[in-house]
C-alpha cells in the first residue's frame, strides 16, 4: 500500500478562500454523492483538500483516497478497505478482503455495504481523480455499495469527466450535489485575492484582462501570478504574455493534449485555427468523418473544449487554442494557412460571412476575404455593428498591392475607419484605377458609399451629395431583398449626408436626411449594425434642432441618442458626444449653468475617446463653453475657449481641417463678440462682428447688443429693424430681440414700452422654458430702469390698438423643474449613480467600488425607485436635473 494515496495534498500557501464552495461541499456530504467536476487545473483537488483539512465540518473527519489510472477493481477495493481502516472505521471481520486484483465477488460487496450500514457514524470518503478509474465493474460496484450502505457511506468524487456512475438516477432522487467547471472558475475577486497573496499590485484593468485571457481557469491564473513575480513589470506581463512560451503551454500539452489518442490530437491541432468549430467544419479540416463523436467526447471529458449554448458548435479555451496553434506551426509548418483557407470556404458556404472573412484574411487570401464584404454588400460592417472591430483587425495586414478591386475598396474603407484621410485618398485612387464601367453594382455601390463617408471627414458638401446620388442610383439596380438585408448601408449613408449638410450650415436640408436615417435604422430590437448610425443620426438631429432653436425637440433627440448608446452598450470610441453637447446647449438657454458645464464635460470626454468630432460639434462645443464663461462674467475665460479651438485646428499634428462653413465662422464671431462684451469692451465686440459681415439673425442681434453697449442707440435700432419677422426667428433669437428692444426702450426713457417688451419676453420664454442669466441680453440696466421708473396701474383687457396690457415687470419664466425626491439617495447610491454617469457597465461599476454586480443592481433598483425612473440613462439625467451629480 502506498501511504501517499491516503493523504490529502497539502493546501497551497497562497490559498484563495472560497467559502461558498466550501459551504456547498459541507451541505453536499449530507447526501450520498458529491461530484466535483472540471478540467485539469480547475482547482478540484485544492478545494476538496482545503475542505478536508478543516475536518469537513462533519462528526467524523473525511477519509482520502487518490485513485490511480491503472487500479484494477480488486486493487481499488483493497485500497478502499485500507482507507477505512486507517480512518478508524471498524468493519466486521466477515467483510474480508479482496483475494485477487482482477475483481471482487458480489458477496464481498454485499458484506461491505452491510458493514458500513451498521457503522455508528456515516463515513465520508473522498475519491480524488476518480475519472482515471473507468472499468465498468469498479463503478458498478461503487454504485452498489453506495446505494446499499443505508447512509453509512458518503462519497465525494473529484473528476475531469462524468464517471460511469448512473448520475441521472442520483439527480432524479435528489441525492447528488454537483460543483462543476462554471462554479470552479475564479471570479474577479478570487483573482485579485490570489494576486494579493503573491504580493502583486495589478490594476483593475489588468485583472480584467487576465480574467478575459484565462476565463477564470485556476491553474492559468496561478501560473500567470508566478510568472508575474519573476517579471520586472508585472502589469506589462498581463498585456504581453504569450501562452505558448510559458509554463501554461507545458501544463496544457502534458495534461490535456498528450492524454489524447493520436487522431484526437490531430483534430485538436487542426480545429485550433477557428474561434469555434462545427463537427462538419472539423471533418472538412481533418478529411475524416469522426468529428461529431470526438468533439462530444472531448467536451464531456472537460478537455478544454465546451459546447456553445447547447448548439452543435464547440469552442476551445482561448489559452489552449493559442498553445495548439503554436504547436501546429511547429509540428506541421505551412499547414495553418491551408486550414484557414479551407475553413473560410466552408464558412462562406454556410452563410457565416464575418467568420469566413476573418479566416480568409488569416489565410492571406485577400481577394476572397475582401470580395466577401464587397460582393455581399457588407462593407458597412467595417464601420458599425458588433463585428466591426474584429473585421478591421482582420484587414489590418492587408497589403496595398493586393490585386483586385475588392481589396482596394476594403483597404480604403479601413483607412477611413481610423480617419486616416491621406491613406484613404491613396487607397481610393488605387480602387478607382481598378474599377471599370463593367464593374459590378456591388463594387460601384461600395465606392459611392466610401465617397459619402469620406465627405463627412472632408466637409465637401458638393462631393458628398454627388456620391450620395451615385449610391442611391446603384441601390436602385440591386434586388430590394439584398439591399434590405443590409440596413446599415442606407443608415450610414443618410447619417453621413445629414452630418455634412449640417456642417455646411443647412439644418433644414440636414433634417430630411437624418430623419430618413433614423427610419432606415428601424425600431427597437432591429439589426445591431444599425445601433451606431441610429445613435449618430439622433445626435445630429439634436444638433440641427439646437441650431434652429427648437430646444424641446433638441433635448428629446439628444436623450434618445444617449439611450440608444447605453442600451446598445456602444464602446467609448463608437459613441457620439452630440447628445451631451446638445443638453449642455439647452441647459445654457435655461440658465442652468452647472448642468450645462456637466454635460459639456461629458461631451468633451466622449469626444476625446471617440472619433474626431464633426465640425458642427466642435464649433458648438467651443461656443457653448464660451457662453458659459461669459454668462459667469469671465470674458477672458470665454475668449480662451475660442482660442483653444482655433489653435487645435491650426495645429501641425491635427488632421487637415474640413472647409469652415459661413455658419461656423459667424457662430464663432458671435460667441467672441459676447466674450468681449463680458469684458466690457464693446468696441472689440463690434470689430469682431464687422470682420465677418453676415445677415444671420444671430449676427444682427449680436451687433445690436454691442451697439447698445457702446451707447449707440440709433444704429442699434436700425439693426433690430433689419431682423426678419418673428415667425422667421428661432425662439431664443426672438427672446433676445425682445429683450434688446426692452433695453433700447429703457435707454430712451420709454419705460412703458420696456415693460411691455419685458412682459412679451416672459410669454416668449415660457414654451421652451427659456431663462437667460442676468448677464445676458436683458442686461441689468433694463431691470434698473424698470425699478426706478414710476409703475403705471395694471389694466384689464387689451387696449384698442391691440397691444398687450401694461404689466409690472415680471420675473423671468422659471425653468421647468422636476418633481422633488421622495427619499434622499444614500452616499453609496450616489457613488453608484456617479459611476453610471461615466457610462460604465454594471460589472465595471462593481469592480470600481469593490462590490458584487448583484449589489450594484440592488443599488440601481433603489435609485430608480427614488428618482421615479425605470432606466439608467433617465436616472442620470434626472439626477443632473436635480443637481445631485
Amino acid at each position: 500500500m502506498l501511504t501517499a494515496r491516503f493523504t490529502a495534498p497539502a493546501v497551497p500557501k497562497t490559498l484563495v478562500h472560497r467559502p461558498e464552495l466550501l459551504r456547498r461541499l459541507t451541505a453536499g456530504v449530507r447526501g450520498p454523492l458529491t461530484l466535483i467536476n472540471g478540467p485539469a487545473g480547475s482547482g478540484k483537488t485544492v478545494l476538496t483538500a482545503h475542505w478536508a483539512a478543516a475536518g469537513g465540518r462533519a462528526p467524523r473527519a473525511p477519509l482520502w483516497l487518490t485513485v490511480e489510472p491503472d487500479d484494477a477493481p480488486g486493487v481499488f477495493w483493497a485500497y478502499v478497505l485500507e482507507a477505512l481502516h486507517r480512518g478508524g472505521v471498524e468493519l466486521p471481520a466477515a467483510v474480508g478482503r479482496p483475494t485477487r486484483a482482477e475483481g471482487v465477488t458480489q458477496s464481498f460487496l454485499v458484506r461491505l455495504a452491510a458493514g458500513l450500514a451498521e457503522s455508528a457514524q456515516p463515513v465520508v470518503l473522498v475519491l480524488d481523480q476518480f475519472d482515471t478509474a473507468q472499468p465498468p465493474a469498479m463503478t458498478e460496484g461503487l454504485d452498489f455499495v453506495l446505494r446499499h450502505a443505508a447512509g453509512g457511506l458518503r462519497i465525494v468524487l473529484t473528476s475531469r469527466t462524468d464517471s460511469l456512475l448512473p448520475l441521472h438516477r442520483y439527480r432524479a432522487a435528489g441525492e447528488i450535489a454537483e460543483i462543476r467547471h462554471a462554479d470552479l472558475r475564479f471570479t474577479h475577486a478570487d483573482a485579485e485575492a490570489l494576486l494579493g497573496e503573491h504580493r502583486l499590485d495589478i490594476s483593475q484593468a489588468g485583472i480584467r484582462l487576465l480574467m478575459r485571457r484565462t476565463e477564470g481557469w485556476a491553474a492559468g491564473v496561478r501560473l500567470c501570478a508566478l510568472a508575474m513575480q519573476r517579471s520586472p513589470d508585472p502589469e506589462a506581463f498581463v498585456r504581453q504574455f504569450a501562452a505558448d512560451r510559458t509554463t501554461i503551454a507545458d501544463y496544457l500539452l502534458r495534461e490535456v493534449l498528450d492524454a489524447q489518442p493520436p487522431d484526437t490530437q490531430d483534430l485538436l491541432l487542426r480545429v485550433s485555427v477557428t474561434d469555434r468549430v462545427h463537427p462538419d467544419l472539423a471533418d472538412a479540416l481533418t478529411g475524416r468523418d469522426d468529428a461529431a463523436r470526438t468533439l462530444a467526447g472531448l467536451a464531456r471529458d472537460n478537455a478544454f473544449l465546451e459546447q456553445v449554448d447547447a448548439s452543435a458548435w464547440y469552442r476551445l479555451h482561448p489559452l489552449f487554442a493559442e498553445v495548439l496553434r503554436a504547436h501546429l506551426r511547429q509540428r506541421h509548418p505551412g499547414l495553418e494557412q491551408q486550414l484557414h483557407g479551407r475553413a473560410a470556404r466552408w464558412l462562406a458556404g454556410t452563410g457565416r460571412l464575418t467568420e469566413a472573412v476573418v479566416q480568409g484574411a488569416a489565410a492571406g487570401d485577400w481577394p476572397f476575404a475582401a470580395g466577401q464584404l464587397v460582393d455581399g454588400l457588407a462593407i458597412g460592417r467595417l464601420f458599425t455593428g458588433l463585428e466591426a472591430e474584429q473585421l478591421n483587425r482582420a484587414f489590418a495586414p492587408l497589403p496595398a498591392e493586393a490585386p483586385g478591386e475588392a481589396p482596394a475598396l476594403v483597404g480604403a474603407a479601413a483607412r477611413l475607419v481610423v480617419q486616416d484621410l491621406p491613406g484613404y485618398e491613396d487607397a481610393a485612387r488605387r480602387a478607382d484605377s481598378r474599377l471599370s464601367p463593367g464593374s459590378g453594382a456591388a463594387a460601384r455601390l461600395s465606392r459611392a458609399f466610401l465617397g459619402v463617408l469620406a465627405g463627412r471627414t472632408t466637409g465637401d458638401l458638393a462631393a458628398t451629395e454627388r456620391a450620395a446620388a451615385d449610391a442611391e442610383r446603384v441601390l436602385g439596380e440591386l434586388p430590394p431583398p439584398r439591399v434590405a438585408a443590409h440596413p446599415e448601408l442606407r443608415a450610414l449613408l443618410l447619417a453621413a449626408l445629414g452630418a455634412v449638410r449640417l456642417g455646411a450650415g443647412r439644418p433644414d436640408a440636414a433634417e430630411s436626411a437624418l430623419t430618413a436615417a433614423v427610419e432606415a435604422c428601424g425600431g427597437p430590437g432591429t439589426d445591431p449594425g444599425t445601433r451606431y448610425p441610429l445613435c449618430d443620426a439622433l445626435g445630429s438631429l439634436a444638433l440641427a434642432e439646437l441650431m434652429r432653436g427648437r430646444l424641446r425637440q433638441a433635448a428629446e433627440h439628444a436623450r434618445a441618442s444617449l439611450a440608444v448608446a447605453e442600451e446598445a452598450a456602444l464602446p467609448p470610441e463608437r459613441r457620439s458626444g452630440a447628445g451631451h453637447l446638445v443638453l449642455a446647449g439647452v441647459a445654457v438657454e435655461h440658465d442652468d449653468l452647472p448642468a450645462a458645464r456637466s454635460h459639456l464635460d461629458l461631451a468633451t470626454a466622449i469626444a476625446a475617446a471617440g472619433p474626431r468630432p464633426d465640425a458642427v460639434a466642435a464649433v458648438l462645443a467651443a461656443v457653448i463653453g464660451a457662453r458659459i464663461a461669459a454668462y459667469e462674467g469671465d470674458g477672458e475665460a470665454a475668449l480662451a475657449v475660442l482660442t483653444r479651438l482655433r489653435t487645435a485646428a491650426a495645429s501641425a499634428s491635427a488632421p487637415a481641417p474640413a472647409p469652415v462653413s459661413a455658419w461656423a465662422v459667424d457662430e464663432l464671431a458671435v460667441a467672441e463678440s459676447a466674450a468681449h462684451l463680458a469684458r466690457g469692451d464693446a468696441a472689440a465686440a463690434l470689430r469682431v462682428l464687422d470682420v465677418v459681415p453676415c445677415g444671420r439673425p444671430e449676427h444682427l442681434l449680436a451687433r445690436a447688443g454691442a451697439l447698445l453697449a457702446a451707447g449707440r442707440t440709433g444704429p442699434a435700432a436700425r439693426e433690430l429693424a433689419g431682423l426678419p419677422a418673428d415667425e422667421g426667428l428661432a425662439a431664443p433669437a426672438r427672446l433676445a430681440a425682445c429683450l434688446l428692444r426692452a433695453r433700447l426702450a429703457a435707454a430712451e426713457g420709454d419705460t412703458d414700452e420696456a415693460r411691455r417688451r419685458q412682459a412679451e419676453a416672459v410669454d416668449l420664454a415660457r414654451p421652451e422654458g427659456l431663462r437667460l442669466p442676468p448677464s445676458a441680453e436683458g442686461g441689468p440696466r433694463v431691470r434698473r430702469a424698470l425699478r426706478e421708473a414710476p409703475r403705471p396701474a395694471a389694466r384689464r383687457g387689451r387696449p384698442a390698438d391691440g397691444s398687450p396690457p401694461a404689466m409690472a415687470p415680471p420675473a423671468m419664466a422659471p425653468p421647468v423643474m422636476a418633481p422633488p425626491l421622495v427619499e434622499s439617495l444614500s452616499a453609496r447610491e450616489t457613488e453608484v449613480l456617479r459611476q453610471a454617469a461615466r457610462m460604465l457597465s454594471t460589472e465595471e461599476i462593481a469592480a470600481e467600488l469593490y462590490v458584487s454586480a448583484n449589489t450594484v443592481k440592488t443599488h440601481l433598483k433603489s435609485i430608480y425607485r427614488k428618482l421615479g425612473v425605470t432606466r439608467r440613462s433617465d436616472a442620470v439625467h434626472r439626477a443632473q436635473d436635480l443637481g445631485l451629480l
